[in-house]
């Protein structure tokens, strides 16, 4: 690993590495990432959604000074839309000139060749970690692809390389930071897992919440970041639809900065929960329970 990585010789080092960009990581957090990049592990972090994953993978590429790739997982994704596949207009184009160039007369091999270069090749994410590294490799959300897409990534993870059967192998000089998430909404394969190093990502304490509002709102008094973190965590121990992650309480932040408020009172809370609650039920649910505020502050 290069970029900034050789000078981070401490999980405290990199919580401060990683808190220059905005993100505060926990002691257990900072640990287990910065055993992946000494161990060459790829770190597999699940947990509920808006606990910071994602922002995770970020944080570290800007710390570390490295690219970042991206890889977002959905259902039915497959090794062409993550690995690489061959532009076939491109191809067809070429082709035809080539039969007008040769007045229709083509050597088939010749041909063939000049099809699949690197010229026609469509890069993917997972490729292009490969032909990028050092990067963070992001695999987002694998949870939702399907088993056979597991397997296929955990290959590649195992190898650090990929064959295209047209170009020959093409393997990283220095193996990627990989980052997977999961927001468990299936059970990702032990095989997976035991391949990288784990950890549940939680919701934050009261005090790093806090914390994290203030440090990507300067403008945000504690006072009203207090009572913003506090009433966004009874939330989420109310049985809501979506709980709010930490994206929606800086949500909620921003929008009262936006109103010029210094103080969260019950009115100017229920006129602005659509910053912070996403359902219509979950708003419902919230608002008869109660904006009790009395405890923030």
């Amino acid at each position: 690993m290069t970029g900034d990585a050789t000078r981070i010789d401490s999980p405290e080092k990199l919580s401060a590495a990683l808190e220059t960009t905005g993100y505060l990581a926990d002691d257990g957090l900072a640990t287990v990432v910065f055993l992946a990049m000494r161990m060459g592990r790829p770190l597999f972090c699940e947990g509920e959604p808006g606990t910071g994953k994602t922002s995770l993978a970020a944080a570290l590429a800007q710390a570390l000074d490295l690219p970042m790739v991206r890889l977002q997982c959905h259902e039915g994704i497959d090794a062409s839309q993550a690995l690489y596949d061959w532009d076939f207009p491109r191809q067809l184009l070429h082709l035809r000139s080539l039969e007008a160039a040769s007045d229709g007369v083509l050597d088939a091999d010749t041909a063939e060749r000049s099809l699949y270069t690197e010229r026609y090749l469509r890069v993917r994410p997972l490729l292009q970690a490969l032909t990028d590294s050092p990067c963070v490799l992001l695999v987002d959300e694998i949870d939702r692809a399907d088993d056979e897409f597991e397997a296929f990534l955990l290959q590649l993870l195992d190898e650090n390389a990929v064959t295209i059967p047209e170009l020959g192998e093409i393997r990283a000089e220095v193996p990627p930071l990989v980052v997977l998430t999961s927001n468990r909404t299936r059970e990702v394969h032990d095989a997976l897992k035991r391949r990288c190093l784990y950890h549940w990502v939680e919701h934050p304490d009261l005090e790093r919440e806090v914390a994290i509002l203030q440090r990507r709102l300067p403008g945000l008094g504690h006072p009203l970041a207090e009572q913003i973190a506090r009433a966004v965590r009874s939330f989420r121990e109310q049985d809501l639809l979506k709980p709010p992650g930490i994206a929606e309480s800086l949500d909620w932040a921003r929008a009262l900065v936006a109103l010029d408020r210094d103080v969260l009172d019950a009115a100017t809370a229920a006129a602005t929960l659509g910053a912070v609650l996403k359902y219509r039920e979950d708003i419902d649910r919230v608002t008869r329970a109660g904006l009790d505020l009395s405890r923030a502050g």
